[in-house]
């Protein structure tokens, strides 16, 4: 995404459920928008207004209660009256086919009806904006630019480091604790690369319920990358999910975010940015 995407969503007048608002609200997030949620029961005035202050680019209508078809126009008209008009309007909820020509002819450019994928309202609203903004395609794909090492999970270095050391032949690098993750990491140089022996300090431990639930073996590839912060925004924008959603401090004094495996057909793969004077040592 080449620019990052702001959006209201709201839920006009009485109605008084908005789980489906949260839903939609958290996958444009996941998508890399900015989002703003109103909460339940706002009028009209209220959200045109609070679009405009907040400068949004987008307004996602939720209406249950059936009154879209007053509700919807209202909002549409004191946007007009406060010259917002470029602001892509999006409506959903429980609202019949047969209203929908009506509602796009007083200025809601789409209607989602329920069961429509999160992911196509993102990009349809992605598209808008950018087609409004003369804004022609996305940003390439930053690839990452190494493996900058392989997390292996067990259950204690002193058992396992003589197998890595002693029968293969490899190096120890070092050994340090990780207190952000709650692990003791021995690092390990092969070639161009490492790998990383994780032993969990604690059993809540994200690395000691993975071995609680899989086992001991290999948990994690580790991609080297610079700008963490701009690809973990890369990553959301192209709809992957994280289970970091800013880079938090790694082993051997990295930054690092983990992107969620529900969205890399089940491998969990890390980000990892080294700062410039540890790389430069290494």
């Amino acid at each position: 995404m080449t620019k990052t995407i702001r959006v209201l969503i709201a839920k006009p007048g009485l109605d008084g459920h908005d789980r489906g608002a949260l839903v939609i609200s958290q996958a444009l997030r996941d998508y890399g928008m900015e989002v703003i949620y109103t909460g339940l029961r706002q009028t009209p005035e209220q959200i045109a207004a609070a679009a405009v202050q907040e400068d949004v680019d987008a307004i996602g209508l939720s209406c249950l209660s059936g009154a879209h078809n007053e509700l919807f126009p209202e909002v549409m008209r004191l946007l007009h009256e406060k010259g917002a008009d470029d602001i892509i309007v999006v409506g959903g909820g429980v609202i019949p086919w047969e209203d929908i020509p009506f509602l796009e002819s007083k200025g809601i450019q789409k209607v989602f009806t329920p069961g429509t994928p999160t992911i196509e309202t993102a990009k349809f609203i992605e598209q808008a904006v950018f087609e409004r903004d003369g804004i022609t395609e996305k940003a390439a794909a930053v690839a990452p630019e190494r493996i900058d090492h392989i997390g292996i999970a067990v259950q204690s270095l002193d058992e396992t480091l003589p197998f890595y050391v002693n029968v293969l032949g490899l190096t120890l690098e070092a050994v340090e604790e990780v207190p952000s993750q709650k692990v003791k990491v021995a690092f390990i140089k092969i070639g161009e690369t490492r790998l990383e022996l994780l032993e969990p300090l604690s059993p809540d431990s994200p690395v000691a319920q993975f071995i609680e639930k899989r086992g001991q073996g290999v948990h994690h590839v580790a991609l080297g990358v610079t700008n963490i912060q701009e690809r973990i925004h890369d990553m959301k924008a192209n709809g992957l999910k994280m289970i970091h959603d800013t880079a938090v401090p790694g082993a051997g004094g990295a930054s690092v975010a983990f992107i969620h495996p529900s969205s890399t057909h089940k491998v969990l793969f890390e980000l990892c940015e080294k700062t410039k004077n540890k790389e430069e040592a290494q």
